[in-house]
């Protein structure tokens, strides 16, 4: 789970992370700061290459499929930036959207 580092969202984390200090990579919580000035949408796209990095192929086997994002809707803006990625399935939810891809597409397109 990647989440903003914001006081609420930090306090949470705190004390996930003191009863689950077994947690991984891929199981755990990361946190990343944002500029405050920022849109959720312009946060999301600014942090997708380093969540590539973390959970694609040269970090994890099998590299992640899917992205549930909390916290703003999906856009052409974000279909573009998350289709560099191999994704191409996008569904909206309540709290924002998930995002899909086969398995093959791993690697940006650039």
């Amino acid at each position: 789970m990647w989440i903003v580092d914001t006081p609420a969202n930090a306090a949470v984390t705190q004390r996930l992370w003191k009863e689950r200090p077994r947690e991984n990579l891929l199981t755990g919580i990361t946190t990343f700061k944002v500029s405050m000035n920022a849109s959720p949408e312009t946060t999301l796209i600014g942090e997708l290459a380093t969540i590539h990095l973390h959970h694609g192929m040269y970090s994890t086997d099998p590299p992640y499929t899917r992205i549930q994002v909390i916290g703003t809707p999906v856009s052409e803006k974000i279909k573009l930036a998350f289709a560099e990625y191999g994704f191409d399935e996008f569904s909206s939810t309540p709290e924002g959207f998930q995002a899909n891809r086969k398995p093959a597409s791993s690697e940006p397109s650039s």
